[in-house]
């Protein structure tokens, strides 16, 4: 059993734990961390991405370890628009991060831990195996909730190795001029050597069935289309992610154990309109690492309080995604990126980070919208949508 001044539980073995464990170690604190995820695979078949102008230099140095490529620039193309953009790029694999914080002394990892029930002082397993510590954290990802109407973003990503160099330089973050499909349809590129690349075709969609097999003939479709020819597929990948459209922050977290602290996902702590979760993880990783020692109750507090904040701070990117979910035509909803794409590259920055102003917000805003004005005027408010019955 843990000592219980120094001990951290961390329940699920996600992205947002991942951080945690590994903030915590890099302040240097004398802290036993462990995860107890209820699968046999931590951090399962993931990769988690992010711009480099999203962190500062101080994170950039603590997240090192755990990063497994990086690019000097991104592109996007759509149907009538091109353009490179001089932002860095990151990404973590599940595999770089389970090597770095397997590699962690202070750090272990339980998995198979299905957990039955958490309290302050730790978690009882479905075994009736007993985990203690000084501070627990619920960390087990997204669950949907009735204060939040979401559309969804799907993706099915091929690792594929080429018979031949791809070509492809820096990772193209949306190619959005293929045939749109199930609404807002991109490709998403990331090269990891010049015969290796993520090829991921992503559906901003009101529902969310995915069709693994239909994706993934798309993806062989896209292939060939580029002239690739296909060696192997390393690995896949595929998932839905959570596109907030509206949220009672306060009635969702009025919903949620007081003496719990929640983390990543589950705290609804994600770019609305992205899906990016790293950003979002950083600033709980800081905060858990200055707190956390204050026991479980108080860091649940102060998480809420958090969380909340950041729910306050981020309705102008779901007014944009009721914009693009319900003032836009499914088929048209690359027209409102493809604008967006167009602005100034400090401003794109900004957006992904999670860190918009308020003039960026009158640029993005200004002019003629690529959407029917009385449907955008009806999407003003979120609480419409919340007070329907029955989200479409």
């Amino acid at each position: 059993m843990q000592s219980p001044e120094n001990s951290l539980l961390l329940i699920g073995a996600g992205l947002a734990s991942a951080l945690i464990a590994q903030r915590v170690v890099a302040t240097g604190q004398a802290a036993n961390v462990t995860i107890a995820e209820g699968s046999a695979t931590p951090f399962g078949e993931h990769t988690w991405s992010f711009h480099l102008n999203d962190v500062g230099p101080d994170d950039l140095k603590w997240l090192e370890p755990l990063i497994a490529h990086r690019w000097a620039g991104q592109e996007v193309r759509f149907q009538k628009y091109a353009r490179r953009l001089a932002s860095g790029y990151a990404s973590l694999t599940s595999q770089s991060v389970l090597e770095h914080i397997r590699s962690i002394p202070s750090v272990r990892i339980v998995t198979g831990a299905r957990v039955a029930a958490i309290d302050p002082a730790g978690a009882t397993l479905e075994d009736g195996t007993r985990l203690e510590a000084h501070c627990v954290i619920d960390a087990r990802g997204f669950a949907p909730h009735p204060a939040m109407v979401l559309g969804h973003q799907k993706f099915v990503g091929l690792e594929i190795e080429t018979e031949t160099p791809h070509g492809i330089k820096d990772p193209v973050i949306m190619d959005a001029s293929v045939d749109q499909l199930d609404g807002y349809r991109f490709v998403y590129l990331l090269p990891f050597s010049p015969t290796r690349i993520l090829v991921e075709d992503t559906r901003y969609s009101d529902g969310d069935a995915l069709d693994l097999q239909a994706l993934a003939a798309d993806i062989s479709a896209y292939a060939r289309a580029q002239g690739w020819s296909i060696k192997r597929v390393v690995r896949e990948e595929h998932g839905v992610l959570p596109i907030c459209l509206a949220y009672d922050a306060e009635g969702y977290w009025a919903g949620q154990r007081p003496d719990i602290p929640l983390a990543g996902m589950r705290a609804g702590l994600f770019h609305p309109t992205t899906g990016y979760s790293l950003p979002e993880g950083v600033r709980l990783a800081n905060l858990v690492a200055h707190h956390w020692q204050q026991g479980t109750a108080e860091l649940a507090s102060i998480v809420k309080v958090h969380a909340l904040k950041r729910a306050r701070q981020q309705g102008f990117y779901r007014l944009l995604n009721r914009m693009l979910f319900r003032a836009a035509e499914p088929s048209r909803r690359h027209l409102v990126l493809q604008r967006f794409y167009r602005l100034p590259q400090p401003l794109i920055e900004r957006f992904y980070a999670g860190r918009t102003t308020a003039w960026d917000i009158c640029r993005i805003l200004f002019g003629k919208p690529p959407v029917p004005v009385h449907r955008a005027l009806a999407c003003l408010t979120e609480q419409s949508l919340l007070n329907e019955k029955e989200p479409r």
